[in-house]
């Protein structure tokens, strides 16, 4: 019998509930995958408390998975069973069977484990949208990406790095800040103790910055706008401290003719070929060594619970999975 972590309603925790569940045989253009792993996302956060909807109730929340594939239902081509396959973006990983569709199947390269994989591909594919097309990088420019020692973070740092931009980045505490440095941060700021936006102008020499990676919401988008120079670029790409307050666009043209975008891995990764791309990227740049992956926490995928608050209390360093022990 398979299990899952469900939910019946919005709320905290407590709402996470490890059920049995049926596993349905694969429709055409869908596979089966037997789950190793489930990533650990923010995302997951932003259903189970109901910042983002899921379809109906009870819902399997998660939003990333790897394992191997055992059947595969009509016109499937692009995976075959007992391969080894990654996907994100597909709401219901918290489980240790299930049905997914198979343009979302992306075959994990040689070398790199189910863990890493699992690890990467929401957070690489988050990563390598925001540097490489929301706003492409130059070599010598210098960027603000918050929550720099976080799994988005610790990832960016080392391929903006990699790219040859130097990185100012935020972070909770000097041991983030120490473990930022180490993945290619050249300047990690923590936040309650030095005011950003003054570190970002002092470090710039009064410049700011052309772009900043704001994962954080609420709580960091002012500072991020004063950080910004001129016709500079705001990248709103996460809520961990809750949605931003509705704002006057004319605060963007009192700040410098500022340029502000929301956008999502899903718009990103719309086509098979846009996820092809994106995902052979990251793992090219995992599989060179210049992007290493480092799974800091575990937990068992029935502990869902505790890893959620671990994470929302700012607990995790890097990225977190959860074993599925199918």
């Amino acid at each position: 019998m398979t299990h899952a972590v469900r939910i019946h309603e919005n709320g905290g925790t407590e709402v996470l509930r490890w059920e049995e569940v049926e596993v349905p045989d694969p429709g055409p253009g869908e596979a089966v995958v037997r789950q190793t792993v489930t990533g650990l996302n923010f995302i997951d956060v932003y259903f189970r408390t109901g910042l983002y909807k899921v379809p109906a109730f009870p819902a399997v929340i998660g939003n990333e998975g790897a394992g191997i594939v055992e059947s595969t239902g009509v016109g499937v081509t692009d995976v075959s069973v007992g391969d080894r396959v990654v996907y994100c973006m597909s709401l219901g990983s918290y489980t240790q069977r299930r049905v997914v569709a198979a343009k979302q199947l992306v075959r994990i390269p040689d070398g790199i484990t189910d863990e890493q994989a699992a690890a990467v591909m929401l957070k690489g594919c988050t990563v390598q949208y925001l540097i490489r097309r929301t706003y492409p990088v130059k070599e010598g420019e210098t960027v603000l990406f918050h929550a720099a020692a976080g799994g988005c973070g610790l990832i960016a740092c080392q391929w903006l790095k990699h790219l040859g931009v130097t990185v100012i980045g935020t972070v909770g505490s000097s041991e983030k800040a120490e473990l930022a440095k180490a993945h290619g941060c050249d300047y990690p700021i923590v936040y309650t103790d030095e005011d950003v936006a003054g570190r970002v102008r002092e470090i710039t020499d009064g410049a700011g910055v052309p772009v900043v990676y704001d994962s954080v919401g609420k709580d960091t988008f002012d500072a991020s706008l004063a950080c910004l120079q001129p016709r500079g670029l705001m990248v709103s790409f996460g809520n961990a401290s809750g949605a931003v307050e509705p704002f006057s666009p004319a605060l963007l043209a009192a700040k410098g003719s500022l340029f502000l975008t929301r956008p999502t891995l899903a718009t990103y990764t719309a086509t098979r070929e846009e996820l092809e791309s994106t995902s052979g990227e990251v793992f090219d740049v995992v599989g060179s060594g210049a992007v290493k992956v480092e799974v800091n926490q575990t937990y068992a995928l029935s502990d869902a619970a505790s890893a959620h608050r671990d994470l929302e209390a700012r607990k995790t360093t890097g990225s977190t999975v959860l074993l599925t022990d199918a």
